[in-house]
């Protein structure tokens, strides 16, 4: 069933005009429904556009109105971007901004209020690829181990759930969102059941098995949790009985490294990087693991194998007589 989409908040500006500030709730209100973007890309793509109204308001030296943003210039975008750059922003992070001014550009268009043409003329910034970092497959099973945390001043429950979570991202390859995002009666009794119904991305459902030895750590977690785990309620609590947020496991996965001595790559999502590689280690077909992942495109899954490739040099090099 698919979820209601809540209203996007009305835009403020004071470096631009109304007329601005109402398109730009429109855009975004526009994403939030038909493109169903996050709420943390929403913010990303509003924060991007405001920052360029405010240098444009700044360089100008007057506020923008819509007429005048719509006679925008390929000189005044280099500018911006310049801007962006002189405080140290990635490539990235700039390739990103003008994704949103661009597809704000096409709002306005599609709206009838004008030809942003200079957005188009710009190159995208060039961003080197980063490979996800991994985790081995023997740390990776130990940070499902409720035993590691022995010794913790915290509740043995609370071990049990930690325990319970980073087996699912592991187990599943889900994102933390995603696990924290699941309510009782979504996950299935051990042996009743080995599918899991998953909300991801986009507010995009998808089917994902889940192994009965993680159903049973999520059974023995719910088994000791103090707080009633109601069916329509989060399976997973916090202290308090209230939703677990992603930063309790966040900071549970810094402890644990830390006594693991693995570095600070080891994150939760670094659980479902290794949950795609040690899949494509062992002969996973792609498409299949795209499917589990819940990638829109197989070129965002493809970048799994250049990790392989990377461990297979690396095997050659270290083993090979004549390296």
């Amino acid at each position: 069933m698919t979820k209601p989409v809540p209203a996007v908040q009305a835009i403020e500006l004071d470096s631009a005009d109304e007329t601005i500030a109402l398109q730009m709730t429109r855009w975004l209100s526009h994403l939030r429904a038909e493109r169903r973007l996050s709420p943390k890309t929403l913010e990303a793509y509003a924060r991007d556009v405001r920052q360029c109204l405010d240098f444009l308001c700044e360089y100008w030296g007057t506020r923008v109105t819509l007429a005048r943003f719509s006679l925008l210039e390929a000189s005044d975008v280099r500018a911006f971007m310049a801007m962006r750059r002189a405080d140290d922003i990635g490539g990235r992070s700039l390739m990103r901004s003008l994704a949103g001014l661009r597809s704000f550009g096409r709002f306005l268009e599609r709206e009838g209020k004008g030809k942003v043409g200079a957005l188009s003329a710009i190159r995208a910034p060039k961003v080197g690829k980063t490979l996800p970092k991994p985790i081995q497959v023997t740390a990776a099973k130990r940070f499902a181990d409720a035993d590691e945390r022995a010794g913790e001043t915290r509740d043995p429950w609370i071990w049990a759930r930690d325990a319970a979570v980073m087996a699912l991202l592991y187990g599943s390859g889900l994102r933390i969102s995603e696990a924290l995002g699941l309510r009782r009666r979504d996950v299935p009794l051990p042996g009743a059941g080995d599918v899991l119904v998953v909300t991801g991305k986009g507010n995009k459902t998808r089917m994902v098995p889940v192994l009965q030895n993680v159903l049973a750590l999520i059974a023995d977690y719910v088994a000791v949790c103090p707080h009633p785990v109601v069916p329509e309620g989060p399976i997973f609590v916090g202290a308090r009985g209230g939703p677990l947020k992603a930063r309790i496991i966040q900071l549970t996965m810094e402890r644990l490294r830390g006594a693991l001595g693995l570095p600070d790559s080891a994150t939760p999502h670094a659980l479902r990087h290794s949950f795609a590689t040690h899949l494509l280690s062992r002969g996973g077909d792609l498409r299949a693991i795209q499917e589990l992942l819940g990638h829109a495109s197989l070129s965002t899954t493809q970048i799994y194998t250049g990790i392989d490739t990377e461990r297979l040099l690396e095997v050659y090099r270290s083993t090979h007589p004549r390296s």
